[in-house]
């Protein structure tokens, strides 16, 4: 990990230390993904089979998973392991069903009443990777709230193994939170069939879900067409940023650091702190740990994309902190609940030294699909909310009009609409009321 002092650095010099590994979207990146989109519009099906043969190496002979794979899946998979399955998913739903959004009724003025109705996406499409490794976690992640929302319809993809089928632990999750149909496809062309539909998969109105630069690729692209599907947020691979004290366990931080590296090689990983000694403690920890981890090729990979950067202050950290937008930050200080006021920007916060990031990834209750890159500063995580659409009331009875009219006459006016004007002063002569 590189070593940098915050305080010798020109303004445009922490630009490019807290740069994220790709800054930009590489041009055959875009057109490749432009023509797999293109491919499963023209082709349906018969695309997806050939690109699931050229990317994930394996023949599809039916695209959705059947009701015998579920079952084949549940009885191969250990008792404890669907256990932990279930817990998680009754955490993850005790958390977002107590935060999820509320219908509201406001009387702004005598006669005058103002609602918000809650109504869920229709049909919902999440992506659940299975790159390196598969994520049964994000198909709880995702499921759960889509759940709750109340969706009519929840379709979720994840790429299929040599042998065509899909991750045991990831069917059983998906029918664990309530997905209706399941799809044996992955990458970008997993995303357009759920944008767009195919002779299988049924279009969908938002699609969910992380996954590697050719899905988050599909996704942009998608989500600018009009007649594709909108996405829960830009995402991009996993980080971490730590704000750790000379108190902190140099174990513990060594830890979690490594706990992100091991993602993929393009995460990135981020130590900040006013003590020399702890930063010298956790870069001699993380390598020896990450020597210990069966993934520690990849880890090291993620390691030469990361930086210690040494500040003068906690308040300092928070400041580059902030400035970063980390999609985790893990608060590692004495006092650790104190820091919460000044942070401003990250998708989601772990305080204190019991609380590793893996608690979040899997069963505390808090959501793991993030905004990455920066884009914590503008969005925030998946919740029940994701899934809904707001839709604001407004009932008037005659009394309220005379109240209101008025002023929405005067603007009107100040805005050279007449027409808008004379819909209100209308109906406040049939009241007898001249303005």
């Amino acid at each position: 990990m590189k070593r940098i002092n915050w305080n010798t650095l020109s303004e445009a010099e922490r630009d490019a230390v807290l740069a994220r590994p790709v800054q930009s979207r590489a041009e055959d990146l875009r057109r490749g993904v432009e023509q797999i989109i293109g491919e499963v519009r023209a082709k349906g099906d018969a695309a997806l089979r050939e690109l699931s043969a050229r990317y994930d190496h394996c023949t599809l002979d039916a695209i959705e998973v059947s009701e015998a794979e579920f079952a084949a899946a549940e009885a191969a998979l250990a008792p404890d392991l669907k256990s932990a399955i279930r817990e998680a998913a009754a955490r993850i739903e005790a958390f977002h069903g107590a935060a999820a959004p509320q219908p509201v009724g406001v009387n702004t003025a005598v006669g005058v009443r103002v609602e918000r109705m809650l109504r869920p996406i229709g049909r919902v499409g999440l992506y659940v990777p299975a790159g390196t490794a598969p994520l049964p976690s994000t198909a709880l992640m995702l499921g759960v709230p889509a759940r709750i929302a109340g969706c009519r319809e929840v379709v979720l993809c994840s790429p299929a193994r040599a042998d065509g089928t899909c991750d045991e632990a990831v069917l059983f999750a998906a029918r664990t939170v309530g997905v209706h149909r399941v799809f044996k496809l992955g990458g970008a062309q997993a995303i357009a069939a759920m944008a767009y539909g195919t002779q299988s998969v049924p279009r969908c109105d938002k699609l969910f879900g992380p996954g590697n630069a050719w899905v988050t690729e599909a996704k942009l692209q998608v989500s600018s067409d009009p007649d594709g599907a909108a996405i829960d947020m830009p995402a991009g691979p996993s980080e971490v940023l730590v704000i750790a004290d000379a108190q902190a366990n140099p174990v513990f931080v060594a830890a979690d650091l490594l706990s992100q590296a091991e993602h993929g090689p393009d995460s990135q990983v981020v130590l900040v702190s006013p003590s020399t000694t702890l930063l010298d403690n956790v870069a001699a920890e993380v390598e020896r740990q990450c020597a210990q981890l069966p993934r520690s090729g990849i880890a090291e990979q993620a390691l030469a994309q990361s930086r210690l950067i040494e500040v003068t202050s906690l308040l300092q950290a928070l400041e580059v902190s902030n400035r970063y937008a980390p999609e985790h930050l893990i608060l590692q200080v004495s006092g650790a609940r104190d820091l919460l006021a000044g942070v401003e920007s990250a998708g989601s916060v772990f305080v204190g030294a019991w609380t590793p990031e893996s608690v979040g990834d899997y069963c505390s209750g808090s959501n793991h699909v993030l905004p990455t890159y920066g884009y914590a500063r503008s969005y925030s995580g998946v919740s029940v909310a994701s899934y809904q659409k707001q839709i604001t009331v407004q009932e008037l009875d005659p009394n309220g009009l005379r109240a209101i009219g008025p002023c929405t006459a005067t603007l009107a006016a100040a805005e050279q609409l007449e027409g808008h004007r004379r819909a209100v002063t209308l109906r406040l002569a049939a009241l007898g009321v001249r303005l």
